[in-house]
């Protein structure tokens, strides 16, 4: 038998630090980037994308045993669908407690890497949408949610961290967007006027991009991986409560 998930408090805790470190890796790095190789926007997109990489892959080690480390709403609601047919993955006070989290978690991430490097919080003047940052968000997200739930129904869940690491660093270079796929971390980068920002008005656009992803994401797992719903409870790390949690 499948020993019990840790109380919800915990894992909530465990989703906002998660996402809070998330984006001030995001917003920090992109800020260092800017002070570091101002002009070269290359040598910037490389930087911050290297930050995301290491900083992603150890935040679901650290915490994935914990919540699970979605750190992603659209990771949490893909969870809750897929597993209503079966009684697994997430229950829906469950889910809104993680969602709830993970744009606390966000918003804050977002207000610490302007502490941290004094630019001072300003919302985003960074407009980003237009047909093809559209596109690379549905791409983006598409492909994060199918690798996740790919991995959680083979029994691989514990190549999540180098793997969604992988994928994130190589989406912030095959996209056109830079690979947000995130609806928390869209809106917590919001509050930052820098390289990693996005203005209010770009936002919408791209959470719809990224909840279409979603959808198109698990159309393709469900195509691929019939029994993806019986392994939700393991997205992305398996956690599950014992003397060592």
């Amino acid at each position: 038998m499948t020993s019990p998930q840790p109380p919800l408090w915990r894992r909530a805790v465990a989703e906002l630090l998660g996402t809070c470190l998330l984006v001030a890796i995001v917003v920090g790095s992109g800020i260092a980037a800017q002070q570091l190789s101002p002009g070269d926007v290359g040598l910037q997109l490389l930087e911050n994308s290297t930050a995301t990489v290491l900083g992603l892959t150890v935040l679901i080690l650290m915490l994935g045993p914990v919540s699970g480390a979605h750190f992603n709403p659209v990771v949490s609601l893909a969870d809750w669908l897929l597993g209503r047919r079966h009684g697994t993955g997430l229950s829906l006070p469950e889910l809104g407690a993680y969602i709830a989290a993970q744009t606390v978690g966000a918003i804050g991430g977002s207000l610490l890497a302007n502490v941290m490097f004094g630019v001072g919080t300003a919302i985003s003047t960074k407009e980003r949408v237009s047909g093809g940052h559209l596109v690379g968000e549905v791409v983006a997200t598409a492909g994060l949610i199918l690798l996740i739930f790919a991995l959680a129904r083979t029994n691989r869940g514990m190549l999540a961290a180098p793997a969604v690491g992988a994928y994130i660093g190589a989406a912030y270079w095959f996209t056109s967007s830079t690979s947000f796929a995130n609806p928390a971390v869209t809106i917590g980068r919001m509050f930052s006027d820098t390289f990693a920002g996005i203005a209010p008005g770009s936002a919408p656009g791209f959470i719809l991009a990224q909840i279409l992803g979603t959808g198109l994401g698990l159309g393709l797992l469900l195509l691929l991986f019939p029994g993806a719903a019986r392994s939700v409870d393991d997205v992305l790390v398996p956690h599950h409560a014992d003397e060592r949690v």
